[in-house]
């Protein structure tokens, strides 16, 4: 650093003046520096955990099975943070909620182009995921960048070939831009890694930890919005709540789930 340049503060590292300016509520309700801040938030683990799934599937293709499991953990853990946040949230009564509902316009949480990242970053293959961004906005490339990149379950099966494990060649080889079906032949390998049960089972329990992770927070986000909302339309036009409830119980690795009654 120059002589000329101000010496490195805890303000100006963390960018607290560009952080702390951020919230800029519409209205003069108190409730709405709640709801920003909460989905700021929520925006900021977005890119965490994003952050930590390239790293994560990193580790796996390159066999590194313990700072897998490290990573998977730290993933968790914001997972549990991120679910949390909903009671804080809860605490606004839907007629708290209903006094500036109005300035939000057009804006949804339906928008969160990171979220769609993160869905196709853990195996989302299908037009929903970027169709509602029209050509030329900045998510929808980001959102199609990663539907040509490996899913995590991708990485795994990469993992668990490299352990010795017979995983079908065109599993391996498979075109990621692609919905990866379930696969018979992929369960009897995951029978196989939980019989022996080793760094690779281990590794499978924490995938489907996240899996019920996310799910967890889906629900938690239904009742939330059903309880401040009812069967209102959502903001932005969305559906809403029955939106999200079309979301519950479809897993992101399901053939994890399908071995359950095998092992």
């Amino acid at each position: 650093m120059s002589e000329s340049s101000a010496a490195l503060t805890y303000t100006s590292y963390l960018a607290l003046d560009e952080i702390l300016g951020a919230q800029r509520p519409r209205s003069d309700e108190h409730d709405e520096m709640l709801f920003i801040v909460i989905h700021q938030v929520y925006e900021l683990w977005f890119k965490q955990i994003l952050h930590e799934l390239g790293h994560l599937q990193g580790r796996l293709e390159e066999g590194n099975g313990a700072h897998a499991l490290h990573t998977l953990n730290r993933v968790l853990t914001i997972l549990k943070v991120v679910v949390s946040q909903i009671d804080v949230l809860e605490t606004m009564t839907p007629r708290q909620f209903t006094s500036f509902r109005a300035r939000l316009e057009a804006s949804s949480g339906f928008q969160s182009g990171q979220f769609r990242v993160l869905e196709v970053t853990l195996g989302r293959r299908d037009r929903g995921a970027y169709e509602h961004y029209p050509e030329g906005n900045p998510w929808r490339a980001q959102i199609l960048a990663a539907v040509a990149r490996p899913s995590l379950f991708d990485s795994f099966l990469r993992y668990l070939a490299g352990r010795g494990y017979a995983v079908p060649r065109e599993k391996l080889e498979r075109d990621v831009r692609l919905p990866s079906e379930p696969s018979e032949a992929v369960q009897r390998v995951l029978v196989q890694v939980y019989h022996d049960d080793g760094e690779a089972s281990q590794i499978a329990e924490r995938l489907v930890d996240v899996d019920e992770g996310l799910q967890e927070w889906r629900y938690r986000h239904v009742k939330m919005v059903e309880r401040t909302i009812g069967r209102k339309p959502g903001t932005g036009g969305s559906l809403g709540a029955e939106y999200l409830r079309s979301t519950l119980f479809n897993p992101i690795f399901p053939d994890l789930w399908a071995v359950r009654g095998e092992l």
